[in-house]
């Protein structure tokens, strides 16, 4: 099988649920997904569903709790930096089929991880392993760069009517 660069950008919702869908697709399939999460580090309905299917699907946080506005301090790109390097590890070990980077585009750009970074992570793929990395924000060189781009457009969301994240939908 032919592995591809896929990245799912932009304001909309629906990024990281594009990204799990393809997870469980391909589990279902009997392939080996490796998921680093940045910028996440909490008990997420995705964690706790993904654990069920922990024979088939690895899933890993690299950020914390609460958000990084503009300035990161030590211990998140500590962290992203960490999840950089499990990610590469994941992706050329050999043993994964698919590999998600989670919210990679917004690490990148708040400066946690560098886009170089994540084209060397392009670069390195092995030819058989899919590659997906989510987030708003997807540098123009990861876009030219990658095989499939998607661009969620948010039209109409219920959070500007106040309508916070609920458990279970957003998180």
């Amino acid at each position: 099988m032919t592995g591809y660069v896929q990245v799912y950008t932009g304001n909309g919702k629906g990024k990281t649920t594009a990204a799990l869908g393809l997870a469980l697709r391909a589990a279902g399939a009997g392939l080996k997904v490796f998921i680093g999460q940045f910028m996440k580090g909490s008990a997420t309905g995705e964690l706790k569903a993904l654990q069920r299917f922990d024979d088939l699907i690895t899933i890993e946080q690299f950020g914390r709790q609460g958000f990084v506005h503009s300035q990161p301090d030590a211990e998140d790109i500590e962290r992203a930096s960490r999840g950089l390097a499990r990610a590469k590890q994941a992706l050329l070990s050999g043993e994964c089929d698919l590999v998600i980077l989670d919210e990679a585009n917004v690490a990148a750009h708040f400066r946690l991880i560098t886009v170089a970074q994540l084209l060397e992570l392009i670069d390195a793929k092995p030819a058989q392993v899919e590659l997906v990395l989510t987030g708003r924000y997807a540098a123009e060189s990861v876009i030219e760069r990658a095989d499939l781009v998607t661009e969620m457009c948010e039209i109409k969301h219920y959070y500007q009517q106040g309508v916070e994240a609920r458990r279970g939908i957003e998180s």
